[in-house]
């Protein structure tokens, strides 16, 4: 699975750098390194009032905020494992 989360200006400015840290220390501690390449984007162009731009494959997910990001990630991520 390939995971990308957008840093671009918009994303950086909504708090894409904690989304970063908090999508690494789950892979790490749930040990999903050898299933999840996580890399960063630049504009999708799919840029939101609210939250961070993400990925997931092919499927792109806006708006995902630090309060967000467990539901997202088990929802979208964890259940797709």
């Amino acid at each position: 699975m390939i995971v990308q989360i957008c840093i671009g200006s918009s994303c950086h400015l909504k708090g894409s750098r904690d989304i970063v840290e908090m999508m690494q220390k789950t892979i790490s501690d749930r040990k999903l390194e050898d299933e999840i390449t996580l890399a960063g984007s630049f504009c999708t162009g799919k840029c939101n009032r609210v939250g961070v731009t993400i990925q997931v494959d092919d499927e792109i997910f806006t708006g995902v905020t630090k309060e967000s990001f467990p539901e997202f990630f088990e929802k979208e991520i964890a259940s797709k494992l």
